[in-house]
């Protein structure tokens, strides 16, 4: 759904007190209950992961690393059942999956007498069950799956929400009967950076010429938005003209401002599509008895 810059704002600044937690979901629709858990979860991670990126210097100082996980070793020895670095993730306003991170590649460095590998760090956060630690096993799972904005079952998830919408982008095509080339077909092609559809045969949305489609399966706010822009759709105008954007969880409504330059936004397949042949066929029945191009035939 598309929200308002002032609707858009509410959300957001009520997102600031949130935790990643399975449990901010349900205060988001709560506090918010005419807007999609989809629409809301997403413009929440979006803000989650810029409040983040604006904070993570301090968690990933040697001394912040190190004062974590004495204190984790600590109260992990003295209550053993607690969820102890999700609580303490919590409180110093860090993402669980994040925290989870920085206290198993500590505890692998003094395990091994060094710095793990990133895929020994990887698969093991993605199966805590490797960890041989099983108390620091527990406490990387509950980290895990308590996050709704980082760590691997939320990358796993994402990536399958994004190919779930471009089957269901290229289902709608095809019920439409519009031929179309995919993003592995381009790229089978020699295409290095493409958008996810490109139209073999360009199609009129709105009044405005169509000539590629792009799925984003989250919602589009400013930030997101404008690094797709300088990064991706710009790109695609430049290489294979106007083109249209579907933001499947919903945009800021005021940033569909493009159009007249060559880039539309949408929250949905858009249903008002007309192709090359609807288009000549209206033109035909608008032709007046006689002139030239009328079906009709001039009078004798």
């Amino acid at each position: 759904m598309k929200l308002s810059r002032a609707e858009y704002n509410e959300i957001a600044k009520f997102t600031e007190k949130l935790r990643p937690t399975r449990q901010c979901l349900r205060m988001l629709k709560e506090r918010f209950p005419s807007h999609s858990q989809s629409t809301l979860l997403s413009v929440f991670s979006l803000q989650y992961q810029k409040r983040i990126k604006r904070t993570i210097f301090r968690h990933h100082t040697p001394e912040a690393i190190e004062t974590y996980y004495k204190r984790y070793q600590t109260e992990a020895q003295t209550h053993p059942a607690d969820p102890v670095l999700l609580d303490m993730a919590n409180e110093v306003d860090l993402s669980p999956a994040l925290m989870a991170r920085l206290i198993l590649d500590r505890f692998l460095q003094d395990s091994n007498s060094g710095t793990p590998s990133k895929s020994v760090l990887n698969s093991m956060l993605k199966e805590p069950s490797l960890i041989p630690d099983q108390t620091l096993a527990k406490n990387i799972y509950q980290c895990t799956i308590n996050d709704c904005c980082y760590g691997p079952l939320v990358d796993c998830i994402k990536h399958a929400i994004g190919q779930e919408h471009e089957v269901l982008l290229r289902d709608k095509l095809k019920e439409r009967n519009m031929s179309f080339l995919d993003e592995t077909q381009l790229r089978t092609m020699g295409y290095d950076k493409t958008p996810d559809i490109i139209l073999e045969v360009p199609v009129a949305v709105d009044g405005h010429i169509v000539h590629w489609i792009e799925s984003k399966a989250s919602f589009g706010d400013d930030y997101s938005h404008r690094t797709y822009l300088n990064e991706q759709f710009w790109s695609y105008w430049n290489r294979f003209g106007p083109g249209l954007v579907i933001y499947w969880y919903g945009f800021i409504a005021e940033l569909d401002c493009q159009r007249d330059r060559g880039i539309m936004l949408k929250e949905c397949f858009p249903e008002d599509i007309v192709t090359l042949y609807q288009a000549g066929q209206t033109h035909a029945h608008a032709q007046p008895r006689g002139e030239p191009g009328s079906s009709q035939p001039s009078p004798q």
